[in-house]
């Protein structure tokens, strides 16, 4: 089976330079077009208390918020464009996208959307009941879409 379009799905881990080359490698060597994609969590962490929330605080921690929120979409569009860059200058034609919300979901609404035949992504590691609070997105993937999945294992937190 010759894949031709190879979605990978980066985070901001230590893995994701791996993640990426492998299926940057991959799109080389299939001719494939590579789509780089990220999903922002909705987990902005607030620097002021709730205290005045109310009055004047709601307003300024409401702007706060966006100030936060635009400067995180601005710098992640800047990360991805920069994976982007790179592959291109290594020959593969290449797209990237961002969506906010939850990974798993929005990885597997990207892949269908996108038609990809291959999805490259990482594992932490997790195991047990931390993976059970946590989630596992690439579990998520494996059970939940129709197209071949490489899972590049990282480093494991249990490993250090």
């Amino acid at each position: 089976m010759k894949y031709r379009k190879i979605l990978v799905a980066i985070d901001r881990s230590p893995q994701t330079e791996v993640v990426f080359e492998q299926a940057l490698e991959l799109a080389k060597k299939e001719e494939a077009t590579l789509m780089v994609f990220h999903c922002l969590p909705l987990e902005m962490q607030p620097s002021s208390s709730y205290a005045d929330i109310y009055g004047s605080g709601l307003i300024n921690f409401s702007a706060e918020l966006q100030a936060q929120w635009d400067k995180e979409l601005q710098e992640t569009r800047r990360w991805l464009e920069n994976y982007g860059k790179r592959a291109n200058s290594e020959g593969v034609s290449t797209e990237w996208d961002l969506k906010v919300g939850n990974p798993g979901s929005a990885i597997r609404n990207a892949i269908e959307a996108w038609g990809a035949d291959l999805v490259v992504l990482g594992r932490r590691g997790r195991r047990g009941l931390q993976e059970v609070l946590l989630g596992s997105v690439s579990n998520h993937i494996i059970h939940h879409v129709h197209c071949s999945v490489l899972v590049v294992q990282g480093i494991s937190s249990q490993a250090k």
